[in-house]
């Protein structure tokens, strides 16, 4: 699987999902510098300036490299409201969406998405969410989806001085008519 050497938008659901662009970097300090996205993620925190530079740098080096799509959700394909983001290696995907822009089911719309793009344009057989079990939203959004929790044990990541205990839910290749 490849991703486009062309910037990646996609369209659907009153969305448009955008590759991140430098003239982003204070919106994403708006978006990303506060205390529930910084508990769920690995960003940086407090995510200033600086951060945000440093983070801007990585999706850039790592969509180059093939290993990740990072697009920004937007309504008007202008104004980042949250992220979201497919990693091609494992096959993983994450969202988050700004304080300020939740309550619109942008997460939902967004992953509903980037879950087709991954299936049908890049052919990935099956996408994966990681989810600890008190995150009621992400939970929902997997639900809503049509995800399902896995047999996998939970896995155990440390970082940000705690332990995530992280749930496995996947979604996979929709069949086709025909196929057995």
């Amino acid at each position: 699987m490849l991703l486009p050497v062309s910037p990646v938008r996609l369209a659907g659901h009153d969305l448009i999902l955008r590759e991140w662009e430098n003239a982003d970097l204070p919106a994403m300090v708006e978006l990303f510098d506060e205390p529930e996205i910084a508990d769920r993620t690995p960003l940086s925190s407090p995510f200033d300036m600086k951060a945000a530079r440093e983070y801007l740098e990585m999706i850039h080096r790592t969509r180059a490299e093939g290993q990740r799509l990072h697009l920004a959700i937007t309504t008007d394909g202008r104004k980042p409201l949250g992220e979201v983001l497919l990693n091609l290696s494992r096959g993983t995907m994450g969202y988050g969406v700004g304080t300020a822009h939740r309550g619109q089911r942008l997460a939902l719309r967004a992953a509903q998405l980037m879950t087709d793009y991954a299936h049908q344009i890049l052919e990935l057989p099956r996408v994966l969410l990681e989810i600890e079990a008190d995150n009621a939203p992400s939970i929902a959004v997997a639900r809503d989806l049509e995800f399902r929790l896995t047999n996998d044990g939970p896995e155990r990541v440390e970082g940000k001085g705690r332990a995530f205990i992280l749930h496995t839910w996947a979604h996979d290749t929709p069949a086709r008519p025909g196929d057995h």
